[in-house]
């Protein structure tokens, strides 16, 4: 293996071979050998295997130093390998594990307090999870029991998540057409509002639809008691719904007396302004569902909600009816809270909307003007730019992720968003610089001009 470069988490990209190089190469042909094919997409252009990480920069198998502005998935908001987590990773090291439903490890109570504390209710209560898509499984099943009703209500271009569940409520057709005889079919499906292509600017196209669904029910017939969206469409292409639309989805609900659940996997933690963005853009949900950033690289996520609606789950009476055998992880926990405590007391929302606001306006500048470009646009750290066809609105099939292919070669780690790969999205961590800043935006407009 190529040596290994030492990151400073402030480095610009420094691209040793042309990536994938020869070690990362390799390493793709091994991986195909032994993983399903499904998984992980390989070519002669994709992927790279990181070595290393720190701060914004990842350095790969090869040596090529890279700038991420995805922070890998959203997960990294305050950087790689983040000096706070690590330390509170050294400091639990002696509890590995725990019985997180039966003795509890007390790193667990700990984040509960904390999670319960960062909550929109004075009374509220919390399901740990490992992942995005079991935190929402557990809000789902939530919401069937509080609301005495088990059809849903989700959004077009959601992104919720890969289990049976989760599935159920992610519309796009790529992910569910083998399974759709395994996913309950009691989900309507609401349009969320399009930023360019909605003829309502308000949202009122989906707030119709939003009203015919509580009133008619599911497409099985099922009467709807929960409603699940993101404040912000995070993998659907960073779509922000228009100011007062969340709002008046908050009062169709209490109107129709269904529960909210806001999925802020994505956009919780800081990412977009607030310790949760819910609030901010008036939505008033039932339970919200955490993750990603709340671990700082450390698997966990969490469903909370008030005493009125998570007692509707019954006691344990010693056998759980849901949990599972990570719950409560000592270390994730423990790197969960200094998490929160880091987002309180170094002001992350704050630095995400400073730094959102110059990347939003740099890249406005640098790219807005483009052919094909439709839209920049973002919330906080949560950024896309989309791409359309030359009459303004179609999609332009697969761009974004050309985009991200193109840009890797210059050293910037991008994802495509978007239900058709037309959006190239930025989730970057916190601790940007601005110089990396500088050149991502500089970087991007470049590969956008010659990417069609």
């Amino acid at each position: 293996m190529t040596d290994t470069p030492q990151p400073t988490g402030r480095d610009l990209p420094s691209i040793r071979v042309h990536p994938p190089g020869p070690e990362s190469a390799a390493m793709g042909a091994r991986l195909h050998e032994v993983e399903s094919r499904n998984v992980t997409y390989v070519s002669d252009s994709w992927p790279v295997f990181w070595t290393r990480a720190l701060g914004a920069n990842v350095v790969d198998a090869d040596g090529n130093v890279f700038v991420d502005l995805t922070s890998a998935f959203g997960v990294a908001l305050l950087g790689h390998a983040s000096p706070v987590v690590q330390e509170a990773l050294q400091a639990g090291a002696s509890l590995i594990h725990g019985m997180g439903d039966i003795h509890p490890p007390a790193p667990k109570l700990e984040l509960l307090e904390k999670l319960a504390a960062i909550s929109p209710w004075p009374d509220a209560r919390v399901i740990l999870s490992t992942g995005g898509s079991e935190a929402v499984e557990g809000a789902l099943k939530t919401g069937a029991l509080a609301s005495g009703r088990s059809g849903l209500l989700a959004f077009e271009g959601a992104y919720h998540g890969l289990t049976a569940g989760s599935l159920s409520v992610t519309p796009r057709a790529h992910f569910r057409w083998h399974f759709e005889d395994r996913l309950y079919g009691g989900v309507a499906f609401a349009p969320y509002p399009d930023p360019i292509r909605d003829p309502t600017p308000d949202g009122a196209r989906s707030l119709d639809a939003i009203r015919a669904a509580l009133i008619n029910g599911a497409p099985n017939g099922d009467p709807i008691g929960t409603i699940i969206i993101e404040p912000v469409q995070a993998r659907g292409g960073a779509r922000i719904p228009p100011e007062g639309f969340l709002a008046e989805l908050s009062s169709l609900a209490k109107e129709y007396d269904a529960l909210v659940i806001a999925d802020e996997i994505m956009t919780g933690m800081g990412r977009c302004g607030a310790t949760l963005a819910s609030p901010g853009l008036g939505l008033d949900p039932d339970i919200v569902v955490v993750g990603k950033a709340l671990g700082g690289g450390m698997p966990i996520s969490a469903s909370i909600a008030p005493a009125r609606v998570m007692n509707a789950w019954p006691a344990s009476d010693g056998e759980a009816i849901h949990t599972s055998t990570f719950l409560g992880h000592p270390l994730s926990c423990t790197a969960a809270s200094a998490v929160l405590d880091t987002i309180q007391s170094a002001d992350v929302p704050g630095q995400a909307r400073s730094l959102g606001v110059t990347l939003l306006d740099g890249l406005r500048d640098r790219v807005g003007h483009l052919p094909g470009v439709a839209d920049v646009r973002g919330l906080g750290l949560l950024l896309g730019i989309e791409f359309v066809e030359s009459d303004g609105l179609t999609p332009a099939l697969g761009r974004g992720a050309r985009v991200a292919e193109a840009a890797l070669p210059e050293g910037l780690i991008l994802l495509p968003g978007g239900d058709h790969g037309h959006v190239l999205e930025l989730t970057p961590p916190v601790t940007l610089t601005p110089e990396q800043i500088e050149h991502a935006i500089r970087t991007i407009g470049n590969v956008v001009e010659r990417t069609p």
